[in-house]
């Protein structure tokens, strides 16, 4: 959501924050816009609705030469979008530029207070109360003023999250940028340096990085950088290395990132797994849970705060971790968690899911079980990320850079490594080496068997010629499984805009059977389980009405056959490893109905790849 990127160097800032801007446009924007600063001290700047190809059309023929610039892609929160509520947003005499990601919660306050002191707004948005009140700071202050003093000074004022680059034709050679709640990082060059939300932006141009913390400012010119807390005392950060490398984030032979991150599948179960399985001894060896091994056995509850994706995982991981570490385990919403939070303590474990790190609500939940004293472990896919620090353990995905806004591989990645987790929470309770070796051994084969069932892509691609048509679909699954019916309708709703509900299957009857007709049609993640014939019963009585079924079984059921309009198989793998790759074909399906469709696959509208506000 929303994308930053700025530069002070030596070299033309317009070109780096173009191309920064392309890198973050997986991120979700409706506009965009840049602003440099001249040599003669006049900030330049251009803004237009729409993607960034359409501002660097806006851009020809504007001479941009100054080396010290900001730009930024806009999700939409406050006004609709538009050239006034586009960024960067300036002040009233044009002198001073912000961007921002975040929201100002007391921006109507401060709006107020700074209209009746003769400021004059041209937008909607909460973010251009920033650059008053950096005006009014700098104002105030006796020659010679600093801009870092002056956005300090500023962000007294506001409530809410931020992460915000600033310059001022006040300070010409100067870049400042802070951040509360909501990303920004450094990026450190030679002579150059660089601040962005994301490290896509800057992977083209360095590996060194800084990770600014809440209540961080970062001053960058081309002589140096500097970082300091608001109440202006130097703070020491370590410079980390940027994991990953600029051809993850590329396409390849692929036409869209969301076909390429299906097909990764099989690599991103071998990521999660390496190095982890001790299969000798049936359990799992993450070094993240070294410092939770002596307090597990008094894990009396777990609770897993998600969103979204993560969320349906986590539903997943839930019948894993009860039925295999006999923890009774809750998943919440995020977005709940913090003004409804479950009673949490010192025996509770508190299980965060983000693919990027970032997702502003778990990030709440994670601050808020910390104050109740509850142990927390992070599920993330991005090195670095607020999540990932915040956390008291982390363990990685290892899946990747991914850049399609519609999750795929991180979801199987997510799945992977919550089985790991139940085996290594059964064994520290009373899982059997025998059982945790049965469960290691099949996740080992696991990648041949995603790899089998993305090599069905070519029937998916004739269903969705079949069904790309139509608006509506019921998706129905049992236990494990139902999870993957929600992610299942949630991939086809994000990407193809197609109207799609998923329900557990043993609820149809309790509402949704009333949906069922002949143009409605019905996806069911049927495979050979201990649920499976309560499933067959839920085709028979569509069947009696007419509805349509596509189902997804497991290879080697004739059975199904005589049932199912359509069937898509996947390999044989045990109960708790059959949402793997069971979503394998819905992921198919929705990319391909999309396709059909002529979506925007990459970028569908109104979404973002990280929701960083709540």
């Amino acid at each position: 959501m929303c994308g930053i990127i700025s530069y002070a160097g030596k070299r033309k800032a317009l070109p780096i924050l173009l191309e920064g801007l392309y890198r973050l446009e997986y991120r979700g924007y409706d506009s965009a816009g840049v602003a440099v600063v001249e040599k003669n001290g006049v900030v330049q700047s251009v803004r237009a609705v729409g993607r960034v190809e359409d501002l660097a059309s806006s851009l020809s023929g504007v001479d941009m030469h100054g080396t010290v610039g900001i730009a930024h892609t806009r999700w939409a929160t406050h006004g609709a979008p538009s050239v006034a509520n586009a960024h960067p947003h300036a002040d009233c005499k044009n002198s001073v530029f912000v961007v921002h990601n975040g929201i100002i919660e007391n921006h109507n306050h401060v709006r107020s207070a700074l209209l009746r002191e003769g400021h004059v707004f041209s937008s909607e948005t909460d973010s251009e109360v920033l650059a008053h009140l950096i005006e009014r700071a700098l104002a105030g202050y006796r020659k010679p003023f600093f801009l870092e003093d002056a956005v300090s000074e500023a962000l007294r004022h506001v409530e809410g999250t931020f992460g915000i680059a600033v310059v001022s034709a006040h300070d010409a050679g100067k870049l400042v940028v802070a951040r509360r709640g909501s990303p920004l990082l450094l990026g450190i060059g030679d002579g150059e340096f660089f601040a962005a939300s994301d490290s896509a932006a800057l992977v083209r141009h360095t590996r060194r990085i800084v990770y600014l913390d809440d209540n961080e400012l970062g001053i960058l010119s081309p002589q140096g950088y500097e970082v300091r807390n608001f109440r202006h005392k130097p703070v020491a950060k370590a410079i980390e290395t940027l994991v990953g490398s600029l051809s993850d984030a590329q396409k390849g032979q692929y036409e869209h990132f969301m076909a390429k991150e299906i097909h990764e599948a099989p690599d991103v179960i071998r990521n999660a797994l390496r190095g982890r399985v001790l299969y000798h001894d049936g359990t799992v060896k993450i070094g993240a849970l070294d410092s939770l091994a002596k307090k597990s056995a008094r894990i009396e509850r777990v609770v897993i705060p998600s969103c979204g994706t993560s969320f349906y995982a986590g539903l997943a991981g839930k019948y894993m971790i009860e039925e295999f570490a006999g923890i009774p385990t809750e998943v919440v919403h995020a977005s709940e968690f913090r003004y409804a939070p479950p009673p949490l303590g010192a025996h509770t474990l508190v299980v965060a899911i983000s693919q990027s790190g970032e997702t502003a609500d778990t990030l709440e939940a994670v601050r808020e079980a910390k104050r109740k004293r509850a142990p927390t472990l992070a599920i993330v896919n991005v090195v670095g990320s607020s999540i990932a620090r915040e956390a008291q353990m982390g363990i990685y995905n290892y899946a990747g850079p991914e850049i399609g806004v519609a999750s795929t591989k991180a979801f199987i990645s997510q799945l992977t490594v919550l089985s790991l987790l139940a085996v290594w929470l059964g064994r520290q309770h009373s899982l059997s080496v025998s059982t945790g070796r049965s469960i290691l051994e099949e996740l080992q084969y696991l990648p041949q068997k995603a790899a089998v069932a993305l090599a069905a892509a070519p029937r998916v691609r004739e269903l969705a010629e079949i069904y790309g048509a139509y608006d509506n679909f019921l998706y129905l699954g049992r236990k494990y499984n139902w999870p993957t019916a929600l992610e299942g309708a949630l991939k086809l709703k994000e990407i193809s805009y197609a109207h799609a509900e998923g329900y557990a299957a043993g609820e149809m009857k309790h509402g949704p059977i009333a949906l069922v007709t002949d143009t409605f049609p019905t996806v069911v993640i049927a495979p050979s389980d201990s649920v499976y014939e309560k499933t067959i019963s839920n085709i028979q009585e569509i069947k009696a009405r007419r509805g349509k079924i596509i189902a997804v079984a497991t290879e080697g059921n004739t059975e199904i056959e005589k049932l199912a309009d359509h069937i898509l198989f996947i390999p044989k793998t045990i109960e708790m490893l059959t949402p793997i790759l069971a979503v394998i074909p819905l992921q198919l399906f929705a990319y391909y109905v999309a396709h059909k469709r002529g979506c925007d696959i990459d970028k569908p509208r109104n979404l973002a790849k990280s929701v960083t506000v709540e």
